[in-house]
């Protein structure tokens, strides 16, 4: 009979895998993906290196779980933003502005984290997540863009093209910044300025 685990032992599993992911977000944050090894994840997280196969597969299971990890962390503070923005009745250009503002002002603070998140050479599977991370913040922009455009307040266009155009156009602006570990200061009103432009229509957000 094969052997099943038990509630407080699945229990125990649960809480250190929640910890063995929050020493890896650590050290994505400084080292990026190349100092994620599991065997750096381990001592990080105190536990022998052979115990991290209780919970990962190998480092390829890891750095998926990492990226989706910090992925939903940056998505749901960017949704609160949007939120935000919408209950101060900011209209469209206001909503995108704060998608935009918020992930480049939250990607500065924490330049290596953001780098590994849009940049870094990494495995073939964390490749695979960056375009489910590109495509979750482009349909976030594109909701705030289609009921405008079809209301009126946006002049007519494809509110998934103008989103997916954003996201590559600011994900590409950041990428040099991120590397360098610095960034002008008119950097995020700039992009900002570029993203309103780019919806077209009267900004009375500004």
């Amino acid at each position: 009979m094969a052997y099943r685990r038990t509630p407080a032992v699945q229990a125990r599993l649960d809480a250190q895998r929640v910890i063995v992911l929050a020493a890896a977000v650590d050290l994505l944050a400084e080292r990026g993906y190349a100092g994620c090894s599991m065997a750096a994840v381990a001592d990080r997280a105190g536990i022998a290196t052979g115990s991290m196969y209780r919970y990962f597969s190998g480092k390829a299971e890891l750095s998926v779980e990492l990226f989706r990890t910090v992925v939903l962390r940056e998505v749901a503070a960017v949704e609160a933003a949007v939120a935000k923005a919408d209950a101060e009745d900011a209209g469209p250009h206001g909503r995108v502005a704060a998608v935009v503002r918020t992930f480049a002002a939250r990607a500065l603070r924490a330049p290596r984290l953001a780098y590994a998140l849009l940049a870094e050479p990494a495995d073939q599977v964390v490749d695979a997540e960056r375009l489910v991370f590109r495509e979750a913040f482009r349909d976030l922009i594109a909701a705030q863009i289609a009921p405008a455009v079809a209301d009126g307040r946006l002049p007519d266009q494809d509110a998934r093209l103008t989103a997916a155009a954003l996201v590559g156009a600011i994900g590409e602006a950041l990428v040099g910044p991120l590397a360098a570990g610095e960034a002008q200061d008119d950097l995020i009103p700039a992009l900002v300025a570029f993203t309103q432009r780019a919806l077209g229509g009267q900004n009375a957000d500004a």
